[in-house]
């Protein structure tokens, strides 16, 4: 990271671990999915196809990190339960959570195609969510519970209330006869209206999806006689249990056993109070500025193995720059002003924003997933002839900034950063491309100073690309004040459109020829 006077800005950072011997419990929704399951004319009540590629995702999710040991799902929702002993990401709540979504929505993206082999995706989805710190096994039993219960009160009553309205009920007189009905009810209206048998529906309906590491016979080769020889293995396994909470299921479980303790006795009932108390979340001070910043995990590598141009590859920026205008088309009320470098972006919201209530969680979660479910959707629009070969993923954080001035210095931090970083890489990959092995390159450049370096290898760096010395800077151009006319016949004032620019935005120049970005009104 470079030096600067603008480095106080990370004193604003605060420090937000899962303190032991707490578990850690990541639950992702998906965002606006019954407009996305409409869109994309999902079955009703539920969609097998989706809720396979639910699992699918979760069943990746196992398989990339080895602290998670069981996952737990249904409709649009999943739950992940990391060991009790996981140092993963040092325990930082939000980092842990916007891995575990950016990486989901990568991955659901990713393989839509699988599933859903003759439906387009329409726009990206998105997820947002939240970490929960379980005091305790029997919290984490309570916490199961708790899902499955509303896993199987919601099948009931979506089981009734899509075949009232295709039997030719509107919405609210589906849900007006509904409201308030018992569970023995619902199930006496399945069979007396329209002849189902509520416990011969698919299990995956009414009683989820658990996905866990267990230990099976797995048969490694044969005898010469034929018979099989046996080893016992760690696999990854998707069941539907009826009771994922109870004694019988759970201490069958050697893994479960093993990395997160067993269940004393069987709980028949919990308050979902109770259980809400152990959320890790908190609201962002209002009346500050909101930073999102995300990252790109691992980038190294992932772009090395994707090719990308050295040091700087314009495809992959402008991918970049991409998601990020498409970040804020979507929030246009709230994301004034993105600045962007490498794997790197930082997005604005203004100080009266009340997006999820400046709920920190939902807030990172959201804008990490979209990006990311943008990134995956948009790649081949950049690497036409470069396949994705594995789901990229970023994590993020929230930081507030109580004035212009300190937010103007987070941004002028950042650039700083962009220019003496590029200044490195130029000089690191010349020295690769002339012979150097890229040890000897770092030692070469080992405290040396950057502009003496660029003019000892002849580097023409003044004419480099803006993009690369100075980032890329997202924001509303309002310049027309333009008005847009709704089909009522009434005006209203736009965001106007959402452009990029490659400037200087340290100082005053940029923002006294844009004072609308960072204006503070009430």
């Amino acid at each position: 990271m470079a030096n600067s006077k603008y480095e106080y800005v990370k004193n604003f950072e605060l420090e937000d671990e899962v303190m032991f011997p707490n578990f850690i419990l990541v639950r992702i929704n998906g965002r606006n999915f019954t407009n996305f399951s409409q869109l994309h004319q999902l079955h009703k009540p539920y969609d097998e196809n989706a809720l396979n590629l639910m699992n699918s995702c979760a069943v990746s999710l196992l398989e990339e990190y080895a602290d998670i040991v069981l996952a737990y799902g249904f409709s649009d929702e999943y739950t992940f339960v990391f060991k009790k002993t996981s140092k993963f990401y040092d325990r930082r709540a939000s980092k842990v959570l916007s891995i575990i979504t950016s990486f989901f929505s990568s991955v659901f993206v990713t393989k839509w195609s699988d599933f859903f082999p003759q439906k387009e995706l329409q726009y990206s989805p998105s997820f947002h969510g939240h970490v929960t710190s379980c005091a305790s096994v029997d919290v984490l039993q309570a916490y199961l519970l708790w899902r499955q219960n509303i896993c199987h009160a919601n099948n009931q009553y979506d089981q009734c209330f899509w075949r009232l309205v295709k039997r030719g009920m509107d919405f609210r007189e589906a849900h007006d006869l509904l409201k308030g009905a018992e569970k023995c009810n619902l199930n006496n209206l399945l069979f007396d209206e329209f002849n189902v048998n509520y416990n011969t529906l698919e299990p995956i309906f009414r009683q989820g999806s658990c996905v866990l590491k267990a230990v099976v016979d797995d048969i490694v080769k044969y005898a010469d006689n034929g018979v099989p020889i046996k080893r016992q293995r760690r696999k990854i396994i998707t069941v539907h249990s009826k009771k994922i909470a109870g004694r019988k299921f759970w201490n069958d479980q050697t893994v479960l056993l093993k990395e997160l303790g067993c269940f004393v006795e069987d709980v028949d009932n919990v308050k979902p109070e109770y259980v809400k108390s152990f959320e890790f979340d908190s609201k962002l001070m209002p009346l500050t500025w909101i930073v999102i910043r995300i990252d790109g995990c691992h980038f190294h590598r992932f772009s090395e193995l994707h090719e990308f141009v050295k040091p700087n590859d314009e495809r992959a920026l402008n991918l970049m720059n991409s998601c990020a205008m498409t970040v804020l088309e979507e929030f246009p009320h709230d994301i004034v002003f993105a600045y962007g470098v490498s794997d790197e972006y930082s997005f604005i919201l203004k100080k009266t924003t009340e997006l999820f209530q400046r709920r920190a969680s939902k807030i990172v979660s959201t804008i990490l997933s979209f990006f990311t479910s943008t990134y995956v959707m948009r790649w081949k629009d950049f690497f036409s002839q470069s396949e994705l070969k594995y789901p990229p993923s970023f994590d993020g954080r929230a930081v507030c900034y109580p004035s212009t001035e300190i937010l103007k210095d987070y941004l002028s931090w950042r650039q700083v950063d962009c220019h003496i970083n590029n200044q490195y890489n130029s000089c690191f990959w010349k020295l690769v491309a002339s012979g150097k092995q890229k040890r000897e390159a770092q030692q070469n450049l080992k405290g040396a100073q950057l502009q003496k370096k660029i003019e000892e290898l002849a580097i023409d760096y003044n004419n480099l690309p803006a993009m690369f010395r100075q980032g890329s800077s997202v924001f509303w151009d309002k310049m027309d004040n333009a008005l847009t006319h709704q089909q009522n016949g009434k005006s209203s004032e736009s965001c106007g459109r959402v452009i990029v620019e490659h400037c200087n935005i340290i100082g005053s120049g940029f923002w006294l020829e844009h004072p609308s970005i960072l204006e503070e009104k009430q």
